[in-house]
C-alpha cells in the first residue's frame, strides 16, 4: 500500500513540476514592447486593444480613457483573468501600450497570463486582413505559477504570471 501511494504522488508531482512553465517562444512575444510611432497607428492600436479586451475577458470594462483599459476583477478564489491596458506617452514622441493580467485562484490563471499577454499583442500589432478572430477568446488554458504575481518584463513592462 505505501509503495502504491508514494508511486502515485511521484507521478504526481512529475506532472506538477512542468504546470506555470512557458514555452520561449510565448514569452518572447508577451515581453516584446509594444511601441506605436504615430498618432493615427496609436488611435488604431488603442481600439484594437478595447477590442480584444472586451472579446477575451469575462469581467466588464471598469474604467476605459485615453490612457487605460481596466475590467474589474479579479473575483476571490477565480481563475480568470482581469486585465489592465494602458497607454504612456514616449519622450521621442511614440507611445508604449502596456499589458498586465492576473486571477485570484491557488490555482493559477485561466488562461495563462503569458500567452494572454502574447495573443493581445499580436492581436494589437496585426494588419485588419491578418488579425486573429476578436470573437473567439484564447482557451490556452494551462495554469500560470502562483496568484496575483506581477512581474515586470526585460522592456518595463507589467506582465502577470
Amino acid at each position: 500500500m505505501n509503495k502504491s501511494l508514494i508511486a502515485v504522488l511521484c507521478v504526481l508531482a512529475a506532472g506538477c513540476s512542468t504546470q506555470g512553465q512557458v514555452n520561449p517562444d510565448v514569452m518572447q512575444i508577451a515581453t516584446a514592447p509594444l511601441t506605436c510611432t504615430s498618432k493615427t497607428q496609436c488611435d488604431v492600436w488603442w481600439q484594437r486593444a478595447r477590442t480584444w479586451l472586451t472579446t477575451h475577458s469575462r469581467y466588464p470594462v471598469a474604467t476605459a480613457t485615453d490612457t487605460l483599459i481596466q475590467t474589474a476583477g479579479p473575483d476571490g478564489g477565480k481563475r480568470d483573468l482581469s486585465f489592465e491596458i494602458t497607454k504612456t506617452p514616449n519622450n521621442d514622441g511614440t507611445s508604449t501600450i502596456g499589458f498586465a493580467a492576473h486571477c485570484d485562484s491557488s490555482l493559477g490563471c485561466k488562461p495563462n497570463p503569458w500567452e494572454a499577454g502574447a495573443d493581445f499583442k499580436q492581436f494589437v500589432r496585426a494588419t485588419e486582413s491578418a488579425a486573429p478572430s476578436a470573437a473567439t477568446p484564447s482557451t490556452s488554458g494551462q495554469p500560470a505559477g502562483a496568484t496575483g504575481q506581477s512581474t515586470t518584463s526585460p522592456t518595463g513592462e507589467p506582465i502577470s504570471q
